[in-house]
């Protein structure tokens, strides 16, 4: 099959996903329950959750969790480039699932909702629940508004972020991993001009990217340059990180990268799902992102080309040492909405869905699949081979999604052996830990930042790639931040401000 073949293959099916993610529930969705053959009820539960792999997960797998944990599932997934549209829809006309997925970097967006009594505050029912009850309350006060509890959260480590490279470029070229940015910038630099791919043709780019500042390229590169996380405390005083010499420093270098031609022309306008594909055909050596990534990255590349090899690099040194940006421990909430879940009754079923998912049988399910076809088991511990990679991440992987508080889960088995990438990039993550940057606005409150930080941010980031394509200048980014000033800018700097002084 053709490459462009399997272009419009994949677009068809994302629209099918896209489709079928909008249609309207299943008749029996306007019930709170429905029943078995043996005639006991069972609790329906709409969740609207992203799909971040190219197919839903096993049919088979579903249809056991549905019978593990006496319920039944109308699971809406949508493919994650596409899910903050979708759940902002149904945030804004009232017709969210019973259960939706947030993801952190959205959850603002939805504070004054949960304010306007939108969703259930769930923390006084925790404490009935073998399982729930163990949440971690330091990643619960993380995601608290106004001091109360309204989600379930998905655990995730502080920092997987780091550099994907292709490991048998560099052997070709006889360049060593990069250590530092000046590093970084030269191996991109022969990816682009110097051939790495030997096929006689200068066909190649350093980087490629995507049209998202914080998931993409740009965030990650600029805690290298020593931008903080989103704000600085600088004389007792938070200030954005778009304020910062750190942050111009690091629009420099990616125009840099973009003028020498270095990083894809159209990286303003690239999806994830085009990133990716680059990627794992070859035209690019470097992919800047969640080293999580990089085992799926490398089963599809090889499918393709079997020479092509990965690598992991996380300590990029920059001006001040070791940084790389962190989220808190969660990566995104559950949160069940009150229009769709009108009684107490009804909440405490599906709450008591997820805490059925934390139990052993369930989770390990969730997590690995089926023992003898995902996974084998070696002296009580997971074995995950090589061979099986493909297929966990068509059958099983998908269900990351559902899963909350799986690292702190002690129901889940240990892994003995891992695929080698996986390994290594759960490792360098681990090693993450030791010199993450923090948000320090994280568990502040500024009612106006709630309100207008769409609008706000949007407008950064316009002038943010707008200076990196070269159509503003320095001058030109001061203005908009003035313009972001006057917008409601200097309103949320003195909100916040006022909440740090009483914190201390």
């Amino acid at each position: 099959m053709s490459r462009a073949s399997k272009g419009i293959r994949a677009l068809h099916y994302c629209c099918i996903l896209i489709l079928v993610s909008f249609a309207p529930l299943s008749a029996c969705s306007s019930r709170d329950t429905l029943h078995t053959g043996s005639g006991e009820p069972r609790p329906y539960i709409t969740i609207l959750a992203p799909l971040h792999f190219p197919q839903q997960p096993s049919k088979k797998i579903m249809s056991e969790i549905e019978s593990l944990t006496g319920v039944q599932l109308d699971i809406r997934w949508v493919p994650e480039g596409v899910y903050t549209d979708k759940m902002n829809t149904g945030l804004t006309t009232n017709s969210l699932a019973k259960v939706t997925f947030v993801k952190f970097s959205d959850y603002n967006l939805v504070k004054n909702a949960i304010r306007s009594d939108a969703f259930w505050e769930i923390g006084p029912y925790l404490q009935n629940y073998g399982n729930l009850k163990g949440l971690d309350n330091s990643i619960l006060d993380q995601t608290a508004v106004d001091g109360k509890i309204y989600g379930l959260y998905t655990e995730r480590p502080s920092s997987r972020q780091g550099v994907i490279i292709r490991k048998d470029w560099l052997d070709h070229l006889q360049l060593k991993e990069p250590g530092t940015l000046e590093e970084l910038y030269e191996v991109m630099r022969q990816f682009t001009y110097q051939d790495p791919d030997g096929n006689g043709k200068q066909d190649t780019i350093g980087v490629v990217d995507r049209n998202d500042l914080v998931y993409g390229v740009f965030k990650t590169l600029s805690s290298y340059f020593g931008t903080p996380n989103n704000w600085k405390i600088e004389n007792n005083r938070l200030i954005p990180d778009f304020m910062t010499d750190e942050y111009i420093d690091t629009m420099n270098f990616m125009r840099k990268l973009y003028v020498e031609g270095i990083i894809n022309k159209d990286f303003a306008l690239t999806s994830k799902e085009i990133q990716r594909d680059r990627f794992i055909h070859g035209e690019a050596g470097v992919y800047i992102g969640s080293m999580t990534d990089v085992q799926r990255l490398s089963i599809e590349a090889q499918a393709l080309n079997p020479k092509a090899e990965f690598t992991l690099v996380n300590r990029i040194q920059g001006p001040e040492g070791f940084k790389v940006w962190s989220i808190p421990n969660y990566n995104g909430l559950f949160l069940f909405s009150k229009k769709a879940i009108p009684t107490e009754q009804e909440l405490k079923q599906v709450l008591g869905f997820f805490d059925r998912t934390m139990d052993k049988d369930v989770a390990n399910l969730m997590m690995y699949g089926v023992e003898g076809r995902h996974y084998e088991l070696a002296n009580g511990k997971v074995i995950l081979p090589e061979e099986t990679s493909q297929l966990r991440v068509n059958e099983v992987n998908p269900l990351y999604s559902l899963m909350i508080a799986d690292i702190g889960n002690t129901n889940i088995m240990q892994v003995a052996q891992k695929e080698q990438l996986t390994d290594l990039a759960d490792q360098l993550s681990k090693d993450n830990e030791q010199f993450v940057v923090d948000d320090p606005t994280v568990q502040l409150s500024s009612p106006t930042f709630d309100e207008k930080n769409v609008e706000l941010s949007s407008m950064i980031a316009d002038a943010t790639y707008n200076y990196i394509l070269g159509k503003i200048d320095t001058d030109g980014f001061k203005d908009v931040i003035e313009r972001w000033k006057n917008s409601g800018g200097d309103q949320i700097m003195e909100e916040y401000n006022e909440a740090l002084a009483s914190e201390h």
